[in-house]
């Protein structure tokens, strides 16, 4: 049975998923739109099915070449292509439980680009099974880890993080010298370990595939449960 705080996470999760799926439903992911319109009309839909206007991170959509870097980065505004693979990273705040999901598109029938998709899809699932194997490991074991899985499906991982804390709004701060809060290198704290006010932490999981020769990338992102 799910503690009352994951279950309320899991409910902000699929509200923010369900964003996407709108959306899609109503045909607004498609070529010929740049990123900051798509982003706006997200925005919006999010307003009209929720009411809400917080996020709790800048919110993110990315096409083409712009779907190789990583989220701190800041690239030009692109427009989507007939035939390209984009990725949204949302953080919408639900009621001050927050939800950070991310879930990537390919507009045409590219069989590479399908491929990456399924490939994160998978390799998400991967990695989420094989974390909960243990009872205790780094956050710089498991982003080594999520590195070596995007071999192993022919990738190159694109992030310097594999995920982050995530809980009440605003959650345990997240400080940019600090990297105890990120799945990263320079963890070395257990993950499994209770945060500063003795509870348990919970944890979002990014998986962030590119192929640099081809300019693409494919991003996923959901709470680790």
């Amino acid at each position: 049975m799910y503690s009352n705080k994951v279950q309320e996470l899991l409910k902000a999760e699929e509200k923010a998923f369900n964003l996407f799926d709108v959306a899609e439903t109503r045909g607004l992911i498609i070529a010929g739109k740049t990123e900051k319109q798509l982003n706006e009309e997200l925005y919006a839909l999010a307003f009209e099915l929720y009411g809400i206007k917080k996020f709790w991170h800048k919110r993110i959509v990315r096409a083409g070449k712009n779907t190789l870097h990583p989220y701190r980065e800041n690239p030009p505004n692109l427009t989507v292509q007939t035939d390209d693979i984009l990725f949204f990273d949302f953080g919408p705040v639900f009621e001050d439980w927050e939800a950070d999901v991310g879930r990537t598109y390919v507009i045409g029938n590219d069989p590479l680009k399908h491929k990456l998709k399924a490939d994160i899809n998978a390799a998400w699932k991967e990695s989420r099974d094989w974390f909960f194997t243990h009872t205790s490991i780094t956050g710089a074991e498991y982003y080594q880890y999520n590195v070596e899985l995007a071999k192993k499906y022919g990738w190159t991982f694109g992030g310097d993080i594999a995920g982050h804390l995530i809980g009440n709004f605003p959650h345990e701060q997240i400080e940019s010298e600090s990297r105890d809060n990120y799945i990263h290198l320079d963890n070395h704290k257990d993950m499994f370990a209770p945060g500063v006010l003795g509870t348990k932490r919970e944890w979002i999981l990014e998986i962030h595939f590119v192929d640099m020769e081809k300019q693409i990338g494919g991003f996923v992102e959901q709470f680790l449960v």
